[in-house]
């Protein structure tokens, strides 16, 4: 599969600290990947060793495409319009001024307002259409809906979701998990300048040993019994509820004895630990 981005032993010290202790990974070609970590973690410094902005002591980094960057905060002056910071983004790329972009982010309805007097939403959305200006082929968002409401979220995955459907390759930092879950196709997670975990959040969340819930729900009632591959359940709104860490054999065990009942399934839903929760498991790992 063809690769857009490529870190390989990634190390950046700051003096004779060292923040990022040789991390390695890959962004494919058309996926929105998230970069996670808790604060201090190195994920803004990660990012900006990419961008350009800092240098990395040790390591490659190799971009396969045009780069495209939205900041989580700008610099933009206080009393320029949206459409004079649109037009001088433009001529600094060399690039014509995209009414189609303009008009998908809705940046004519604001356009002769002065940045400081425009909301948050706003911003984001000016910040991301300038991001855009030099059709990139790789996007980098860091906490691209932090301070919207939950329309602005809305409308902002809605757009980002169309730049995936268009083949852009888009790099994601948030702190937000459900923005997470809902967008991205794979996951990194740094900890303490290394990288923890890579992969689905389907992944992170299926390789909990934790507890997770089974709740079934039976045209009879299923009664109390002591279960091999689970706690003892308990009647919880209609549902007969279990714990258990080893979801498989407890599912098994469960369906074997309403089939030996001869007893009805009518619902089963698990209830597993959220992406959330293993984030914060894995920062907690070690310590």
């Amino acid at each position: 599969m063809d690769i857009a981005i490529e870190v390989n032993n990634l190390v950046k010290n700051y003096g004779n600290v060292t923040v990022l202790h040789g991390i390695s990974f890959s962004v494919r070609k058309g996926e929105i990947f998230a970069l996670l970590g808790a604060n201090g973690a190195g994920k803004t410094t990660t990012l900006e060793c990419i961008e350009g902005i800092r240098r990395h002591n040790e390591g490659t980094i190799a971009l396969h495409g045009k780069i495209g960057v939205q900041l989580q905060s700008s610099s933009l002056m206080e009393n320029i319009t949206a459409l004079e910071a649109y037009r001088l983004f433009s001529k600094w790329n060399r690039a014509p001024v995209h009414k189609g972009i303009l008009e998908n982010f809705g940046i004519l309805e604001f356009k002769n307002k002065q940045y400081r007097t425009l909301s948050t939403g706003q911003k984001r959305r000016l910040h991301l259409a300038i991001a855009l200006i030099n059709n990139p082929d790789i996007i980098i968002l860091d906490e691209p809906t932090a301070g919207l409401d939950v329309e602005g979220r809305v409308s902002l995955h809605r757009e980002i979701r169309k730049l995936k459907e268009a083949g852009k390759t888009i790099l994601l930092a948030s702190h937000d998990m459900a923005e997470v879950e809902t967008l991205c196709d794979r996951i990194g997670i740094l900890k303490e300048g290394n990288l923890a975990f890579i992969g689905t959040a389907n992944e992170l969340t299926g390789s909990y040993l934790g507890e997770s819930k089974i709740y079934i729900r039976t045209r009879n009632p299923f009664p109390e019994l002591k279960l091999r591959y689970s706690s003892p359940g308990n009647l919880e709104k209609d549902y007969f509820t279990v714990t258990t860490t080893e979801i498989s054999d407890a599912l098994l065990e469960l369906l074997t004895l309403l089939k030996e009942m001869d007893n009805d399934l009518l619902d089963i839903k698990i209830e597993r630990s959220t992406l959330e929760e293993r984030l914060i498991e894995i920062a907690k790992e070690g310590n």
